[in-house]
C-alpha cells in the first residue's frame, strides 16, 4: 500500500516537473481526485518543492532550477508574466528600460491587459497589470525565445502606454521633463508610430503631452 502511494505521488510530480506551469486540471489525466491534489500541492508548497504562481497555478522548484542553470530563467519570467493574466503584453517601465528610454531600473514586471487592473506577487517577482481599452490593446510583437512565446510592446507603444496611464498627472511640460525619458533613442518611424496611437486614443490631453515631450 505504501509503495502504491509513493508511486502515485511520483507519477504526479514527474509530470508536473516537465510543465512551465500547471493547475489541478492539467494533472487530472493521471489523478482524478482533486481533493488529493489540493492536499499534495499544499504539502509540497510548504516544503518549497512547488511555487504558487497565483491561486490555482503552480510550477515546480525543480523546473525553475533547470531554467536558471540553462540561462533561460529571464525568458521564462517574461513568458509567465503573459500567462498570469491573459491576454497581456509586457510594456511600460519594463520595456522602456530594455530600450534605454528609461534610466531607472524597474524592479517589477509591468504589463498591459484588457482585464481589470491586478497585481500578482509570488516567489518569482511582482507582476503589475494595467487595464487599457480594447482598441488600444495593440502595438506589441510576439517573440519566440526557446520554447517560450512572449508578447512585448514595441518601444514606441511602451512609451505611449507609459504616458497614457500617467496622463492625469502630467499637467505641464515640466512634469513631462521630470520623467527623464531618453527620447533621443527614437527615430522618425518611431514618432510616426506614436502619432498612430495618438489618433486611435483621440484625446486632446495625449496630443498635448506629445507636444510637451517632442517639441
Amino acid at each position: 500500500m505504501r509503495n502504491e502511494y509513493k508511486s502515485r505521488i511520483e507519477k504526479i510530480i514527474t509530470l508536473a516537473e516537465k510543465l512551465p506551469y500547471f493547475s489541478f486540471n492539467d494533472l487530472l489525466p493521471i489523478e482524478k481526485n482533486k481533493t488529493y491534489l489540493k492536499i499534495l500541492f499544499s504539502r509540497y508548497t510548504k516544503r518549497k518543492k512547488l511555487i504558487r504562481l497565483k491561486k490555482g497555478l503552480y510550477v515546480t522548484k525543480k523546473y525553475i532550477d533547470e531554467k536558471q542553470k540553462t540561462n533561460s530563467f529571464s525568458s521564462y519570467l517574461e513568458f509567465i508574466s503573459n500567462i498570469l493574466s491573459k491576454p497581456s503584453y509586457l510594456s511600460l517601465d519594463y520595456i522602456l528600460y530594455s530600450y534605454n528610454l528609461l534610466t531607472e531600473l524597474p524592479v517589477n514586471f509591468t504589463l498591459v491587459s484588457i482585464k481589470k487592473p491586478t497585481v500578482f506577487s509570488n516567489e518569482l517577482g511582482i507582476f503589475y497589470y494595467h487595464k487599457i481599452k480594447e482598441e488600444l490593446f495593440c502595438g506589441f510583437k510576439i517573440f519566440k525565445e526557446g520554447k517560450f512565446t512572449i508578447l512585448k510592446a514595441t518601444k514606441t507603444k511602451a512609451l505611449f502606454d507609459f504616458l497614457y496611464f500617467r496622463k492625469n498627472l502630467l499637467i505641464n511640460s515640466e512634469s513631462v521633463k521630470e520623467l527623464r525619458l531618453n527620447i533621443n533613442n527614437l527615430n522618425k518611424n518611431d514618432l510616426k508610430e506614436f502619432k498612430k496611437y495618438l489618433e486611435m486614443e483621440g484625446s486632446k490631453k495625449m496630443k498635448q503631452i506629445y507636444i510637451w515631450l517632442f517639441k
